[in-house]
This record gives C-alpha cells, structure tokens and sequence, in this order.
C-alpha cells in the first residue's frame, strides 16, 4: 500500500514521512547495513542476509500492491534515516495479523522519528483491517518497549537466550502485540 507524503514537524527537525520508491532501492541497501552496524538492538550483525538494491526494488513494487503491507522512510534533508515496514500475513488463518520493525540511524534517535513511524503503522493497521499487529525486541532496548506499551503493546511472552551476540553472552526476546480496539477478544 501506498501513502500521501507527509511533512513532519519533530523535535528540533523537519522530515517527509513516505512510502520508498524504487529510486530509493540503493540507499536503502546501504542504510540497513549502516544501521545494523550501529546497534545489536536488530537481529542482523553488519554484512549479514543483505538486500541488494533489486531486492529492495522488488520489496518496494511487491508492498505497494499489498493491502496488508506497508513501508515507510523517513527523509531528512533529501536523505532516508529510517524506515518501517509493517507485512502482513497472506495465510489465511493468520490474515488478520501483521509483522513490524522500525529502524533509524543512530544519529536521529530520540527526535521522535520511532513515534511518527509507530504512530502512521497503527493507524494505517487500523485503516485496512489489520486486528493484531506484533513486534520482537530484544529485552534490554527498554526505551522501545516503554513506547510499544504507550501504544497498546502488551508482552506476549520472552523467548529465552534467542539470541547471542559479540560480547558472547545471550540475551532475551520480547514478542508484543497489540490488538485493535474495534474487536472482542478472547484470552
């Protein structure tokens, strides 16, 4: 799916919130191994299961026929920071769930960008039908999880030692979902 751009007025800066084009396909590439790079807070360690520039440019054309997916950059003076990308799922008995992740370059933290992009993905999830949208986070990203729960989020469960990373030790999963206000539930 494919959204209107929007100007965003943030903290201390001004962006455009936007679904990629396919002009976007070799920053995007580059970023996601810049920013996999700059935090063990994502599953991939730098060089790892890279997107070439025709994988994005596959990704972006297969999103935007998508009802049920979405993604989103952020654009700071002409050049992509972060992105979202929410999925949702084609089976049949899972359609009414989406996947998502938020990644931005360290240098743009804590400029509110995270909770723009949060913000358009839940709204937009509300808009096509999307009841449960779901995340994982490591443990220790605290500050994610906190803005997950002002958001709905609850915890649905910790995967233990799920992962390990360079300083050799193992670290949690946090699985969150939150579910649309518009259906009752049973738990």
């Amino acid at each position: 799916m494919i959204i209107k751009n929007k100007q965003i007025e943030g903290k201390k800066i001004q962006w455009i919130l936007r679904c990629p084009t396919k002009d976007d396909a070799f920053e995007l590439s580059k970023l996601r191994v810049k920013i996999d790079g700059e935090t063990e807070n994502l599953d991939r360690e730098p060089g790892e299961a890279i997107l070439t520039p025709e994988d994005f440019e596959k990704i972006i054309y297969e999103d935007s026929m998508r009802e049920k997916t979405i993604f989103l950059v952020a654009e700071v003076e002409g050049k992509i920071v972060g992105y979202s990308r929410c999925v949702g799922n084609e089976l049949s008995r899972f359609r009414h769930k989406a996947e998502f992740g938020i990644c931005i370059i360290k240098k743009y933290w804590g400029y509110g960008i995270g909770k723009v992009l949060l913000k358009n993905i839940l709204m937009w999830a509300d808009t096509v039908g999307v009841e449960k949208i779901s995340l994982n986070v490591i443990q220790t990203n605290t500050k994610a999880i906190q803005l997950y729960k002002r958001y709905g989020f609850v915890e649905e469960g910790l995967l233990l030692n799920d992962r390990i990373h360079k300083d050799g030790n193992y670290y949690n999963t946090v699985v969150m979902s939150r579910l649309s206000n518009n259906r009752c539930h049973n738990a």
